[in-house]
């Protein structure tokens, strides 16, 4: 465990036991939607890839348009 963890965790000791288990539940919370996109995001690897490589064909065709950052 990293040194800012365990005094993050040494911190969260002193807190009353309602904020200690909602911080709990937040941390777990967090850890599950990361590792949710990181699964998320190895399966769509190839899709990924593939939508890049029609929009690089597309761009070399002159299919494509700046972006206009003011219409943003």
């Amino acid at each position: 465990m990293t040194t800012l963890l365990t005094k993050a965790f040494k911190t969260a000791e002193n807190l009353p036991e309602v904020e200690q288990n909602a911080l709990a539940k937040w941390l777990l919370d967090e850890l599950h939607s990361e590792a949710k996109w990181q699964k998320t995001f190895a399966e769509s690897e190839d899709i990924l890839e593939m939508l890049a490589d029609e929009a690089l064909e597309e761009k070399r065709k002159g299919k494509t348009t700046p972006l206009d950052h003011s219409r943003l």
